[in-house]
């Protein structure tokens, strides 16, 4: 399709689906954060989270009113126009605290079942979205082998952890490599240690990791170790 012709075709899809702020769902000139969201967003405070087994997390927003909303609908009912500036949120946070400490990008991924259902893996879009700041695409350096049940239905800590025990292969390729492993959500770090206890058995030199938004209970659990 001829240059023009891909204008013409975005300007007739922006007038039957006008962009949203992803967070306020208001119509916009132009996709992105409108400038009022952009202002009361509810940044996380420290940016940086440790905890025993993940390392490092970064995660510039709370998770909590209108940036849960927005997570919710992005990853259950396919509001993918709102990956991109998750993305953006992504790349910073990650330059900013773990900046030359990382030489690839991955991504904690969903089961063939869920991916199925879903139709898209909402981590692995995430990653896309922030590597594209460094020119550079995604590598898939996990597999994930059982389709547990969801993290968010555990009730513990320790319920958390024992969810997801041997749920997930590397493959190859970790070995040798500094990672940013990207996820969308961090609550108590479970899911993360476990991705990154299997990269570092896999030989990754090291692993750091980053995600959108953290919770309450992650903070608490930071507390607690």
């Amino acid at each position: 399709m001829a240059a023009a012709g891909r204008e013409a075709f975005v300007s007739f899809l922006d007038l039957l689906f006008p962009p949203k702020c992803p967070f306020c769902q208001k119509v916009q000139n132009a996709p992105g954060i409108c400038p009022a969201c952009r202002q009361s967003l509810p940044w996380a405070e420290p940016l940086v989270k440790e905890g025993a087994g993940f390392g490092r997390c970064a995660a510039p927003l709370r998770y909590e009113g209108s940036v849960r909303e927005a997570i919710l609908r992005f990853k259950f009912n396919g509001k993918i126009s709102g990956a991109e500036l998750f993305g953006d949120f992504l790349a910073s946070a990650a330059a900013e605290a773990f900046a030359g400490e990382f030489d690839c990008v991955t991504w904690v991924p969903v089961s063939r079942r869920r991916l199925r259902k879903r139709g898209f893996d909402q981590a692995q879009m995430l990653a896309e979205a922030a590597s594209a700041h460094w020119e550079e695409k995604p590598l898939r350096l996990l597999r994930k082998v059982q389709d547990n049940p969801a993290q968010s239905g555990q009730s513990s800590a320790s319920a958390r952890r024992a969810n997801v025990l041997g749920v997930y292969e590397p493959l190859p390729e970790a070995r040798g490599r500094r990672i940013l492993l990207i996820d969308d959500v961090i609550t108590t770090g479970s899911t993360l240690a476990e991705c990154v206890k299997v990269l570092r058995l896999a030989g990754a030199e090291q692993v750091v990791c980053a995600a959108v938004a953290q919770t309450t209970f992650a903070n608490n659990a930071q507390n607690r170790t």
